[in-house]
């Protein structure tokens, strides 16, 4: 097995290598001259610094670690069936005219209690603080609104809204950038999915969660251990030096520090042009968990989701067991390597579980915890999905435990691509790639018609990104439809790891789906033998 990785140069950090003949550990040239021009990490770090930790420019892309780990979910294959359909409506007798692709239900639903329907197994990762997320969230929004999806509003959404406003105890008790949010969300919402709002420290300290439940009478609320792409808290970047300040006196770490004399003189010659707002790290304990799932309750929230990271082994058990007890509604898991609107790209790279093995210790746990006679909260996959085949793998290799997979970066493009397809007809610019298809919105987007029928005049508040989301949710809905017809499963509950078969004996080891060579053995040899 070769490197898994490249190091020192990746167009997520704009760098590359002069030669093509590169060390293989190191990532340097074989041949590094005294007089390069560049471009390479090391090169671009001896004068840009702390800058080339971070994919970029900031607020214009979304990242992903490339990283290609021994085990992914495309070393297992989907099984095919000549007979049956099981999960069919009651009403409906199975035969050729009526076990049809299009009559498979991607519906899903999630909670302890009171239960959240989507009408197919996706939502968003959680766009929060970033400026990808800021100045897209009405296509995201409305997106998922008309989709039936859920969509998750990330942390620290309200800590550094400009226009902020805190009572004489410091708490929140107005932010328009998050009731924009909701009322976006709110004015198409048909009662699918939901919009649900994530908290973390800083978050918990400005009394976001009292602030939602008060004023908005938000059912969810999401805590949040961690994510996939990095092991810290969250991060944003911001250039100017009057808000790295704002920012450190709400309480939040601001690097480098905009009060000292020296960086306001560096940012001043122009050298430093950007600010880094962190997040605190988290400390769960047990106890703590459970008091504040108790307050949340308290402050008339229905239900409670948790999103946790790549941990260890130790902390994706704690998770699972600290969910069971405290009624949990959704557990989301994110592996590594995660994608990102800002995490240091060296930590998205080497950090974490990978998503594979992550899900494959979670099925374990479940198992064990079910064996005790423990209900195991409804379960979600995240990390690095963008296609209905990983949807399908995840719901069948963690039945009957995972019910959707999130989705961060494969729901965002949708969005901006749409948005983008809007701002280029306005210009008369359309890219061969999108005018083959047509000079108008009616042309080039294929459900335009059928959302003006079902919204009417509405239509014209509709973003074309939210459109992009909607199309790419039919195109999901329809591709997942196929595979699980071909599987014989015309509900997603009735998915199960059989319906997997592993291609290595590398991956049936971890994951404990049937290596291909045994898969359905024991039937065959019966219908041989009979």
């Amino acid at each position: 097995m070769g490197n898994l990785r490249k190091p020192n140069s990746n167009d997520a950090t704009q760098t590359f290598n002069r030669s093509k003949s590169v060390v293989p550990m190191s990532g340097l040239c074989t041949r590094c001259v005294d007089g390069c021009r560049g471009n390479c990490e090391t090169f671009k770090s001896s004068f840009r610094g702390r800058e080339v930790l971070y994919p970029g420019p900031f607020g214009e892309i979304t990242a992903g670690a490339d990283k290609d780990y021994p085990i992914d979910y495309s070393h297992l294959n989907i099984q095919g069936y000549a007979v049956g359909a099981i999960g069919m409506p009651e009403d409906m007798v199975p035969g050729p005219e009526t076990a049809r692709f299009p009559n498979v239900s991607t519906d899903t639903e999630y909670g302890w209690d009171k239960k959240v329907k989507m009408k197919v197994p996706i939502f968003t990762g959680a766009l929060g603080s970033t400026e990808i997320a800021r100045k897209n969230w009405e296509h995201f929004a409305i997106g998922a609104a008309i989709s039936g999806v859920t969509i998750v509003c990330g942390e620290n959404v309200c800590g550094i809204d400009p226009e902020l406003k805190r009572g004489s105890d410091g708490l929140l008790t107005e932010s328009p950038e998050m009731d924009r949010r909701i009322e976006l969300y709110k004015k198409f919402y048909d009662g699918y999915g939901e919009m649900l709002v994530q908290m973390n420290v800083e978050d918990t300290n400005l009394g976001v969660a009292e602030y939602l439940s008060s004023k908005h009478e938000m059912d969810t609320i999401e805590l949040k251990w961690g994510q996939g792409a990095k092991c810290i808290g969250g991060e944003i970047k911001v250039k100017e030096l009057d808000r790295a300040i704002e920012l450190k006196k709400r309480g939040y770490i601001v690097t480098p520090d905009p009060e000292l004399a020296s960086v306001q003189e560096a940012y001043k010659v122009g050298a430093i042009r950007e600010f880094e707002r962190h997040s605190r790290l988290g400390f769960v304990t047990e106890e703590g968990f459970h008091a504040e799932c108790d307050r949340l309750r308290d402050l008339g929230f229905k239900r409670i989701t948790l999103k946790t990271g790549a941990y260890s082994m130790a902390e994706t058990a704690m998770a699972l067991k600290y969910s069971s007890d405290a009624k949990i509604d959704l557990l989301t898991y994110d592996g590594a390597p995660g994608g990102t609107g800002m995490s240091p790209w060296p930590m998205m790279e080497e950090w974490g579980t990978p998503t594979f093995y992550l899900q494959s210790l979670v099925y374990e746990f479940a198992e064990k915890l079910k064996s005790k006679g423990k209900r195991v909260s409804d379960l979600a996959m995240a990390g690095g999905f963008s296609t209905e085949d990983g949807i399908y793998k995840v719901l069948a290799m963690g039945a009957p435990y995972f019910k959707a997979v999130c989705m961060g970066r494969g729901l965002m493009i949708p969005g901006m691509v749409g948005k983008n397809i809007g701002k280029w007809l306005e210009e008369g610019d359309l890219p061969k790639t999108i005018s083959e298809f047509g000079h108008r919105k009616e042309e080039i987007f294929v459900h335009y018609e059928e959302l003006e029928e079902r919204y009417g005049s509405e239509i014209d508040d509709i973003p074309l990104g939210a459109i992009g989301i909607y199309s790419y949710a039919q195109k999901t809905k329809v591709g997942l439809q196929q595979l699980m017809a071909g599987s014989r499963r015309f509900n997603t509950s009735t998915l199960s790891r059989k319906d997997l078969m592993a291609l290595t004996e590398e991956a049936a080891k971890v994951s404990g789906i049937a290596y291909v060579m045994e898969a359905y053995r024991d039937i065959a040899e019966e219908i041989l033998d009979g």
